[in-house]
Parts: structure tokens; sequence; C-alpha cells
């Protein structure tokens, strides 16, 4: 199909979804509280639906007060008897779709339920509108002329009982329509490869000769790709391989800490990043504003959204409330309800308000991937902005990172451990140290607070990873992949001793 004509269709779908973004825009809390109420309705006949009597229910109010918060472990036999093939237990469509997920805090598997009107309505309504915000944006885009390069998960799709589990990512390929493939790269048949390794050369392989106009997938996993295409050819700039490139597309984990390796092998000022915010459990956000870093959070994809303070997060404290109750720059854990039949169900991630009219957000982190071992409440967000300024500093690069609690000893007072594998390390190991702390200082009082006259905390302890530590960990732990990442912040010392144990081998 000519691209102009291919731009014409575009822009009549833009237009036509535009009239409804800004009905949500214009009436987010009317719309979440009308969603709500919906997928109540919808379910009512379900299990689920009968045991907590959704087609009583008439008021936020009351299902805040009826229905519980749950998290997997909670809902893990519900699912367990749905992949068993039973049927009507939370959503009363039927369930074949499973998206299998370990996560980061866990080596058990997590298999979360994909309806087909998650599919439609979600995940790939969201890709639509993606691209439409993009070409709003962009009307001189030439992203039609080319492919799309799609660096999803590593795993193949399983049969069992009737139904089928694998990566999100491979789901969605196995449904998009046959005409989809024409726009993207690798092949299907590449793309569903489940020996990671293998793959990514075989996907070097395919795509080098192609026009790609796009990237989409993990910044990690993709920046590993792109160093590949780079060896492979012996070019130093993308754009010597793929001259009509102009947009990534990326989610997943926190861009900060490689945006420069980026910028020095896509070294165009204008280039653009779009960042998204998607999970197995849905699609919730997309960035809408060229050079933003804030997310538009989509409220029209049959996802209704609650948030718990982080402050009362775990205490007896602890309430959840809607939308219309959110303040700003507020650290929130984030609960769905969702139409694939997740009800009130934590996800895991924390989020804050930058805006309100309309609802943009930033991902803050997770609620399991923080450091509170002495009231410092470090979160993600605080470490990524201070690595991203002291890197600036120091002209270092950083390819992954953990930290952990040193814990107090007798006399000895408590301490955060950092293991970090530089792309380029700073010359001053030490003064990296003092910026490093001296920026966290400044974005976390609390975490001041502490480190105060070193009344509780000594200062971070780093130690520089050995080329390819956190590679051969995700590899020995059978988590090579786009959909795994790495650990950032812990509680516990887990991770970080196993890292060092192999890091000293």
């Amino acid at each position: 199909m000519p691209i102009p004509i291919v731009n014409s269709i575009a822009s009549w779908f833009l237009k036509k979804r535009f009239h409804q973004i800004e009905l949500f825009l214009k009436y987010p809390n009317e719309v979440q509280n009308e969603l709500l109420f919906s997928l109540l309705k919808f379910a009512k006949d379900t299990e689920i639906g009968k045991q907590y009597d959704f087609a009583s229910i008439k008021t936020y109010r009351e299902f805040n007060e009826r229905v519980p918060i749950v998290n997997y472990e909670d809902i893990q036999p519900l699912i367990e008897r749905s992949r068993n093939g039973e049927q009507n237990i939370y959503w009363p469509r039927s369930i074949k779709w499973f998206a299998k997920s370990s996560g980061t805090t866990n080596a058990k598997s997590k298999f979360i339920p994909v309806s087909s009107d998650s599919l439609e309505d979600c995940h790939y309504a969201a890709s639509k509108d993606l691209l439409c915000m993009y070409l709003n944006n962009n009307e001189d885009s030439q992203l039609f002329t080319g492919k799309s390069l799609r660096l999803g998960g590593s795993k193949e799709l399983y049969k069992e009982n009737g139904t089928v589990f694998g990566d999100l990512s491979a789901i969605l390929i196995d449904n998009m329509p046959f005409w989809a493939e024409f726009s993207s790269t690798p092949s299907n048949k590449v793309s569903l490869m489940s020996e990671w390794e293998t793959k990514m050369q075989a996907i070097v392989e395919e795509t080098i000769e192609e026009n790609v106009t796009s990237l989409a997938g993990v910044p990690s996993w993709m920046l590993v790709l792109l160093n590949d295409v780079l060896d492979k050819t012996g070019k130093d700039s993308i754009f010597d391989i793929w001259p009509n490139l102009e947009v990534y597309f990326h989610g997943g984990v926190s861009f900060n800490p490689y945006i420069e390796q980026y910028r020095a092998i896509l070294p165009k000022k204008d280039f653009k990043y779009y960042e998204i915010y998607n999970a197995s459990e849905g699609f919730f956000a997309i960035q809408d504003q060229n050079y933003s870093g804030d997310l538009l959070l989509m409220l029209d994809y049959g996802i209704f959204y609650e948030f718990i303070p982080m402050d009362t997060y775990g205490t007896n404290k602890q309430i959840a409330i809607p939308l219309s109750e959110v303040e700003l720059n507020k650290n929130y854990a984030v609960v769905i309800t969702t139409n694939a039949g997740l009800w009130r169900y934590k996800i895991g991630d924390t989020i804050r308000f930058v805006g309100l009219n309309p609802h943009r957000i930033k991902v803050s982190g997770r609620t399991k991937h923080h450091i509170n071992a002495f009231g410092e409440e470090l979160i993600i967000e605080n470490a990524e902005d201070a690595l991203k300024k002291v890197c600036k500093r120091t002209a270092a690069e950083i390819v992954d990172y953990t930290a952990a609690p040193i814990f107090m000893e007798g006399k000895e007072k408590g301490a955060h451990e950092w293991i970090i594998e530089f792309k380029r390390p700073p010359k001053n190991m030490s003064y990296f140290e003092e910026l490093f702390d001296n920026a966290l200082k400044a974005l976390n009082s609390d975490y001041e607070a502490k480190r105060y006259n070193n009344m509780t905390l000594n200062k971070p302890k780093i130690h520089c990873a050995r080329t390819n530590l956190f590679y051969d960990w995700l590899k020995e732990n059978d988590k090579l992949g786009g959909q795994h990442k790495v650990p950032r912040l812990s509680n516990s010392r887990d991770y970080i001793d196993e890292l060092l144990r192999l890091n000293n081998l």
C-alpha cells in the first residue's frame, strides 16, 4: 500500500480516536466510575461476582468495603483452576491465554489471565494509540516507509489443558492479524525462538538488511541487540545501518541509566524516544508528547485504577483511593480491576502523579524494590536520578546495578552496598561515591537524615562489577530475555550476595 494512503488512513483513525481520548481527558472520574460499574455488571454471574454480590454494588464505597485487595498469591488457586479449563470463575468470557511472568522478586512463575477483551481493548488498542499520538506529534514522519524492529520475550507458547501460556509478547505476536507481520521485523518465527542467545543472533542476521524506521523493546536488552548489530557490521552508528530510523518506543525498566549509551550510538539530536508503561496485567500509560518524561494515564482500556499511598502501604492504616482523590507528587502503589478478571489486584508498581489535568504520571519503582532497612525509604526513582546526575558529572556509563542494605552488627552502623557494572567506569571511584552519596541526600530527605554525621548510615559502599556479571547472573537463573529485569533495590541481601559471589569467581 503506498505511504500517502497509509498516512491518510492513520490520520483518519487518529482523528476518530482523539475524540474518545478527549472524553476521558475532560471527564476522567466519570469515565473511570462508569467503567467500574460496567465491569461489575458484566461479571456479576461469575463465581467471584456471586461471592461478593457484584449485582448489588451501587457505589465505589461499597466496592471498596466489600471486595478485598489481593496479590497474586491470594488468587493463585482461582487461576490454577482456570488454567485447568474451568470457566466463569472471575470473568464471564472464556480465558484461553495466560501471560507467564516470573518478575524480579520471585523465581516462582505467575500466570496472568489474558482475555480476548484485554487483548483487543487494552493491549492492541494501546499499540494503535501509541502510533496515533506519535504521528499526531510528528506530521512529517516516515514511519510507514519501513519496518518496526520489535524485541519481545524469549519463550514460545505452550499448550496445556486447552489453555495457552507464555510471555505476553509471544501471546500478542501469536494473535496479531496476519498483515501486522509485514510491517514488523524480525519474522514471527524468529521472534518466538525460545533460546535467547541464538535468537539475538538470528534477529541481527534478519534485520540488518531491512529498512528499520522504529524500535520497540526493553532498554537493557535492546541495547545488547544494537551493540551486536554494530559489532556484526563494523559500524559506529546505528544510522549507518538504518538511516531512516526515527523513534524508539521503550518500557519495562527506567531509561535513565541507558540514555547516554543510546545517544552515543544514535547520534541525532532530533531522534525521538517514546516511553510506554505496560505489563502482563495491562497497558497503563503512554508518553503523548515529544521530548517528555511524563506518561498519560489511559483511562478507557477496561482498567479501573485505585491507589494506595505508600506512607501507609502494608500497615493497618492502608486504604485505597480512586483517581478522583489522588494528589500531586505523592508515591502510590497501583491497584487495578481489569477486563481480564483481575479484581483489586496489586501489580507491585509505584507511581506518582506529575499532572492532574490531564492525569500524567511517572513510574517511581516497585513496592518490593526499595531499601527501607533504617527508615531511609530509598526508592528506585531516587537511585536512577542520582546515578544519572553523577554519571553526567564523571563521564561514566552504567550497564546494570543492584543495591541492598549492610545491616547493623553490634556497634557497627548500617550502610547501603551497591554493585555496579560500568561500560565506562569513572576515573576516580572515591569521587564517584562522594557525588553519589550527596546526590541521594539531595533527592531523599529521609536518607539525608539517616546519613547526618553517620548517625545511622555510613557512606555507601560501591563495588565495580566485572564485565557481563549481570548477564551471567540472569543466564544462571534462566532469566535471559526481553521481559526479565535485574532487581534494582532490595531490603534483603539475597540478590547482592549471589552477585558478589559470581563477581569474585
